[in-house]
């Protein structure tokens, strides 16, 4: 339980300041002074893998995330039921984080709020344009796919990074939002996607939620071609030859 928890948390501050910096800080109103840009919100997230990392790595491991947890599993370093319970506590802290997140949107003076956020998104959910589905599908599982090696990678108990690997991991998925946020927002990462997708549609935007489904598959997808990909490099075999 303490494992399941702890990743918990860790996707609570993930969601909370990732999708945070883009709701309060607003991508594209630089010019007003609040933006810190996509930049901004791509370290955001990043550095709050590699604070998480650093505070639970010891605990859960520091997934944070399904497509991770999915990764490991299939890489076989997890048994099934401990990688669904990882999935399951990490959707309700993003959830959490989504909540918290729409209370304080919404509790205060929206009028004034409504021109600082002016065409940004309520609750950072992510989301494609019309006809845009093969390159967001690409997208999510290409990017996913190199977040998830990264992990797999720089974890590895023989070959990994050790104490390093919490700021390899945050610093590819600052790299990866960089590339990503104009074409999907950047999700790699379902539980991310699911908290805020859910409360969007409360606010009466249900496209995030009817495209969920995406950012759920693609980046499962990329992170079974990763677990593969790793497999085949560090098997005794490869490594002999």
């Amino acid at each position: 339980m303490k494992k399941f928890l702890a990743e918990m948390v860790g996707t609570f501050v993930l969601v909370l300041m990732g999708c945070g910096s883009a709701i309060f800080a607003g991508i594209g109103l630089g010019t007003t002074g609040y933006g810190i840009t996509t930049l901004g919100v791509a370290f955001a997230f990043g550095l709050s893998v590699v604070a998480m990392a650093y505070t639970i790595g010891n605990v859960s491991g520091c997934h944070i995330n399904p497509a991770i947890t999915l990764g490991v599993w299939a890489s076989g370093k997890m048994k099934s039921g401990e990688a669904l319970g990882y999935m399951l506590f990490q959707v309700i802290g993003a959830i959490c984080a989504s909540a918290l997140l729409y209370v304080l949107v919404h509790s205060g003076n929206e009028a004034g709020l409504s021109a600082v956020f002016n065409d940004t998104t309520t609750t950072g959910a992510n989301s494609f344009l019309d006809g845009n589905v093969v390159p967001a599908f690409i997208a999510e599982a290409v990017f996913t796919f190199i977040f998830v090696l990264v992990a797999l990678a720089s974890t590895d108990s023989k070959k990994g990074a050790g104490a390093m690997a919490g700021l390899a991991i945050g610093l590819t998925l600052v790299l990866v939002h960089i590339a990503c946020i104009p074409i999907t927002g950047t999700s790699v990462n379902p539980a991310r996607s699911i908290g805020p997708a859910i409360f969007a549609a409360v606010e009466g935007n249900g496209v995030p939620l009817s495209q969920l489904w995406l950012f759920i598959v693609a980046p499962f997808v990329g992170a079974l071609c990763s677990a593969g990909v790793w497999k085949y490099f560090g098997s005794p075999d490869r490594v002999k030859a």
